[in-house]
């Protein structure tokens, strides 16, 4: 795919980079990837004085001995031979250091692991997820990656939902892949003034939901795809297309960003930011048109 010509890849020199390469290298011919970037960022790359004078062979600087273990990584993982690979190593505040890098370097795609059994927070990910200039893989760590034969497109028919699904259907196309839409709906909490039942109303709304769809199909001259509608609950809607991805086996949620903005808190909105939170279990990128969020990164930058 065209669209991720440059890649930057998160490492945390933790045994999740040992998961997480090999996965890259079995990604980068689906993506159509031509150039990744390893980054690591440190706090601190010094060592203390008292360690060099106890120690003196320890001569070769922090960064050069870490470039060095991320390139032993890289080795023992089959990369395609015209895949062109650099490292980067820095210190300072990860997010800032890696948003500013990805800039920098022009990237197309940001790919970071996502833990499930290992330890880590995942806070990085999540915060990248919302601030990247472009769009951002997670490749969680117990999942073996292949071709999508089965992605899953959370939408609400939105001007940004049009072009998530025309990526999703150029994707599908090229991989041969079935789309399935999902659009959560919900009754309004004062639908009892109305002197209608919960299911009545849960029905309009169904109603409401489905004209949606016809309309954004035909504004935007999609075709027809099968599409969900489900009823929200009162709980986490992350967790909740998490589960419906898993019950129909998806092998990737593509879901869009909100473009320009000028709050990171509302760049995902919030379900994909609760999609984000909950999901370390099913291979997903967010996709979101590069530069849209570059004014709000230039302003961060100026921080």
């Amino acid at each position: 795919m065209k669209n991720f010509e440059k890649a930057m890849v998160g490492l945390d020199l933790t045994e999740m980079d040992e998961i997480l390469i090999p996965k890259i290298s079995a990604v980068t011919g689906i993506l159509g990837i031509q150039k990744i970037y390893f980054i690591h960022v440190s706090k601190d790359l010094s060592l203390p004085e008292e360690i060099t004078k106890n120690f003196p062979d320890l001569i070769a600087p922090a960064d050069e001995a870490i470039k060095s273990e991320i390139k032993s990584l890289l080795a023992s993982s089959k990369f395609p031979k015209n895949i062109e690979i650099e490292i980067v190593v820095e210190e300072g505040n990860p997010m800032s250091t890696v948003l500013r890098w990805a800039k920098i370097k022009d990237v197309d795609l940001m790919i970071m692991g996502r833990k499930k059994v290992l330890e880590g927070s995942g806070s990085l990910a999540k915060s990248l997820a919302q601030k990247a200039p472009c769009s951002v893989m997670f490749i969680p760590e117990l999942v073996n990656i292949k071709i999508p034969e089965r992605i899953l497109v959370p939408m609400d028919f939105s001007a940004h939902s049009h072009f998530t699904f025309q990526f999703a259907d150029k994707a599908a196309e090229e991989f041969g892949s079935t789309i399935f839409g999902l659009h959560l709906y919900e009754v309004p909490s004062g639908y009892y003034k109305t002197g209608k039942s919960f299911d009545e109303f849960a029905a309009i709304m169904e109603t409401h939901a489905r004209n949606d769809y016809e309309k954004f199909l035909a504004k935007h001259s999609h075709k027809d795809f099968d599409c969900m509608f489900v009823l929200k609950d009162n709980g986490n809607e992350g967790k909740f297309i998490i589960d419906k991805a898993k019950e129909l086996n998806i092998d990737l949620i593509l879901m869009g960003s909100r473009g320009r903005t000028s709050s990171a808190a509302v760049l995902l909105g919030s379900i994909a930011e609760k999609l984000v939170q909950a999901n370390n279990e099913v291979p997903m990128l967010i996709f979101k048109k590069k530069g849209e969020t570059m004014s709000f990164f230039d302003a961060l930058m100026k921080i």
